[in-house]
């Protein structure tokens, strides 16, 4: 046994020390279970995983996927490349093919696992103190402790598809809902027929839950569903009373996590962080009456399906303002026991350069999964998690405001936007000196010298990128400073959240066009002098909504670039939702996609024989492209500019038309391996076809490389109206003409399905960009419209950067 063993072993050995006595307890049978080390995961099927990087001294800690067939089959062998260095190993990886064979026992996996692990460790105890999470019920594969040789020693069993580090993941209200039509004081037919959503069970893979935040209250809840299979697993400040018919179940992984993150954290499903308590309150929070932050947002909080019940999964370690962080085999620990547990929904607001594979054996089990686009926009080509199989959510900004007044000494008034709220400190309600710091900067090197106590100061940022961090630098050094306020010049990012930190300082943000109006009043006055009014509330149809928020991920996907991505815009910016004990704003990619996770919810409620596939379908083909004026919806950045399908999917998210699409786009989970099986490790055997991912049925089309015609196939399903007479709507993409056939779609009781065909012709020979179209089924009351995006060229792997 090597040294690098031997410290693997001391570090999981104190681990298991650390969770001795823990337990689980099953809040519908009343059973409690102890156990040590974590042993989670049964069943099979049939895809490689790959995982993330966490190193522990000399050892890596790796995730071994190993390919097997669903619960009903038996494995075969695969080869693995021997090309296996760790540069390979570090590659990303997509799913392989499926295959059949018999059953395997959940015992019998974790045994086998073992089994290869003893062969490669020498003994036997060795190798059940190397693995931290055994993957058994979606799909086999374990995390294990090993060195870089030992790792490629375990690559080569035959029975081995893939052995990848494990890398680390990060995480990605009041009015929202309100804006989406789901009043629940005037509620729509939606609501009522799904009665909130409450039998539904969405999954939440995050930072944890505060349960006794009373988003969380269960008073008139039935019974917890009878089909529900989890645990309320107790730990440090979590008990078994912690659960309720409102959070179901509860669980945590933290084996391999950093044990600095650990040390500010609960380990048990407590949320220190506040991250995942904010999403699942988006997601699924009950109501909550009179809530807001400092005065400003004011209204109901609730989720978007305010009764579903609630299964926590604390993967994302780590407190304090800081994204919380896990890894691929604390993730793909939760998704196993999902798939296990009995969830309808999983919600992962959360992003990985990766793509997921444990969700897709989630998809294959009828769950929905629905996950984070991230906050690296407004940048091209950096969308996050853009496997097929998923629901991939993008931000937007809603109909809300905060206006925030600035009386200059001439009695000029300037709006700005800020979160700041007066409160108790009334002695900021008067006039005061406005000092500007050397050349508009407030550096501590600018404001030396400077007297800015008692003061306003104006700090610039010169910078086009986003200035958060130097908005944070300047406030503390205006702070530091004795200054009572800060007028923050930007260009026009949207940093109001920003604001809500500056604790009772004066805090407004305006753009280069106001400060001007500043400036110039500074230039006329002897002593210059301003004040700021507290922020006010404003929403409403005098507010341009919805817009793409900046920091959105845009697409296209550089992993899969035939493929639309993201899949949906949803509110995500200033979300004011459960935090701990009180309520607080966030905004993130990590807001939106709980909100699509609760549409999907009560989707899911009124349509339960729908597949992941066909609900997603509902959601992109009905979402809106307009806001109530008929305005294009924008994407922020600099500059603005209309939307298009990169920014937004089909759209942003309309809850009510989903509800009744009309059409559906539906994929058998199957047909996903017929065209990602070997795009990316060509040397391992599969029977995918070499047909590019447009051919899937998705309710979209991309098409990166258009050289000559090409030819598209789709299949709808009527799930209206049983006679229905659909006809199409063109809009080409500038640069190619486009043809449907049939242009009519005839539905009758006979005739559920149709197929048809999209021809793409280039008019031009040359290399082109990405342009942008739709084709809209319309009967004269529903309209089912898909993005389409194109790009002519002439030339592979051509980059457009001169």
């Amino acid at each position: 046994m090597t040294e690098a063993t031997t410290a693997g072993q001391s570090w999981l050995a104190a681990r298991r020390r650390r969770r001795a006595g823990v337990g689980f307890d099953d809040p519908v049978h009343g059973e409690r279970v102890g156990y040590g080390m974590p042993s989670f995961w049964p069943r099979s099927t049939k895809w490689a995983l790959c995982s993330e990087v966490d190193l522990i001294g000399p050892l890596n800690n790796w995730t071994l996927s190993r390919l097997t067939g669903p619960s009903h089959e038996r494995p075969e062998p695969f080869s693995l490349s021997s090309d296996s260095t760790l540069s390979h190993l570090k590659q990303k990886i997509k799913p392989f093919y499926h295959f059949k064979g018999k059953s395997t026992h959940p015992d019998d996996v974790i045994a086998s696992h073992h089994d290869m692990l003893t062969t490669v460790l020498g003994s036997k105890e060795d190798s059940l103190a190397s693995i931290i999470h055994n993957y058994k019920h979606g799909f086999s594969g374990f995390a294990v402790m090993l060195t870089e040789d030992q790792a490629k020693q375990l690559a080569e069993f035959p029975e081995v598809l893939s052995v990848e580090p494990s890398k680390t993941y990060t995480t990605a209200t009041t009015r929202s809902w309100d804006m989406l039509g789901l009043n629940y004081r005037m509620p729509t037919e939606l609501l009522q027929r799904t009665n909130y959503g409450e039998e539904i069970i969405i999954g939440i893979v995050d930072t944890g839950i505060w349960p006794e935040s009373r988003s969380f209250s269960d008073e008139g809840y039935g019974p917890v569903p009878a089909r529900w299979k989890g645990v309320c697993q107790v730990g440090e400040g979590w008990g078994s009373n912690n659960c309720s018919r409102k959070i179901i179940g509860a669980r945590f992984y933290h084996a391999g996590v950093d044990e600095d993150d650990l040390k500010i954290d609960y380990l048990s499903p407590r949320d220190a962080n506040g991250h995942g308590t904010h999403t699942a309150s988006t997601a699924a929070g009950s109501v909550v009456e009179a809530v807001s932050f400092h005065g400003l947002g004011e209204g109901a909080a609730r989720g978007g399906a305010p009764r579903a019940r609630i299964a926590v999964y604390k993967s994302m370690w780590g407190s304090g303002s800081g994204a919380g962080s896990g890894s691929t085999a604390t993730v793909l620990a939760a998704i196993d026991d999902a798939i296990h547990d009995g969830v309808d929904v999983l919600s992962l607001s959360l992003g990985t350069l990766e793509n997921s594979f444990g969700a897709q054996h989630a998809v294959q089990k009828g769950i929905t999964v629905v996950y984070a686009a991230m906050n690296l926009g407004p940048a091209p080509q950096v969308v996050q998690n853009t496997a097929p199989w998923v629901i991939t959510v993008a931000a937007s900004k809603i109909d809300r405001s905060f206006p925030t007044v600035i009386t200059l000494g001439d009695k000029r008034q300037i709006v700005g936007q800020s979160l700041y709220s007066q409160g108790k400190n009334s002695s900021l309600s008067g006039f005061r000196r406005l000092v500007v710091g050397v050349g508009g900067r407030c550096t501590e090197d600018a404001l030396n010298g400077t007297d800015v106590k008692g003061s306003i100061v104006l700090c610039a940022s010169f910078t086009l990128n986003k200035p958060s961090i130097l908005f944070q630098e300047a406030l503390g050094n205006v702070v530091k400073g004795g200054g009572v306020g800060m007028i923050f010049v930007q260009y026009t990012w949207d940093i109001v959240s920003s604001t809500a930190r500056c604790n009772g300082i004066a805090c407004v943000i305006v753009d280069y066009y106001t400060v001007k109006q500043i400036g110039k009043y500074i230039l006329s006055a002897s002593s210059p002098i301003v004040k700021i009014d507290p922020a006010r509330t404003v929403t409403g149809n005098e507010i341009m909504a919805p817009k793409v928020a900046d920091f959105s991920s845009r697409g296209p996907s550089t992993d899969y670039p035939e493929i639309i991505k993201p899949d949906i815009a949803a509110p995500g910016f200033n979300i004011l939702a459960a935090v701990k004990g009180t309520y607080a704003f966030a905004s993130g990619t990590s807001m939106a996609t709980p909100h699509v996770a609760g549409v999907v919810a009560l989707l899911k409620a009124l349509h339960p024989s729908w597949s992941p596939a066909a609900l997603k379908s509902a959601i992109v083909t009905t979402a809106s492209v307009t806001d109530e004026r008929g305005m294009p919806i924008l994407a922020e950045g600099l500059p603005r500019k209309i939307a298009d399908p990169f920014d937004y999917g089909g759209g942003h998210i309309n809850p009510n038309r989903a509800a009744d699409p009309g059409l559906i786009y539906d994929i058998d989970p199957s047909d996903y391996n017929k065209f990602f099986g070997c795009t990316v490790k060509p040397y391992v055997r599969c029977n995918a076809t070499s047909l590019p991912g447009y051919y899937l049925n998705l309710p979209s089309i991309s098409v990166p490389d258009l050289r000559y015609p090409v030819v598209v196939s789709r299949t709808v399903t009527n799930v209206a109206e049983v006679d229905a007479v659909y006809h199409a709507a063109i809009e080409s993409p500038p640069g190619v003409k486009m043809d449907v056939e049939p242009p009519v779609l005839v539905f009758n009781a006979a005739n559920k399905v149709h197929t048809f065909q999209v021809k793409l012709s280039p008019l031009w020979k040359l290399q082109g960009d990405y342009t942008f179209g739709s084709l809209t089924w319309h009967n004269g009351q529903k309209t089912v419209r898909i993005p389409i995006a194109v790009r002519i060229t002439i030339q592979d792997f051509y980059a457009d950067i001169a």
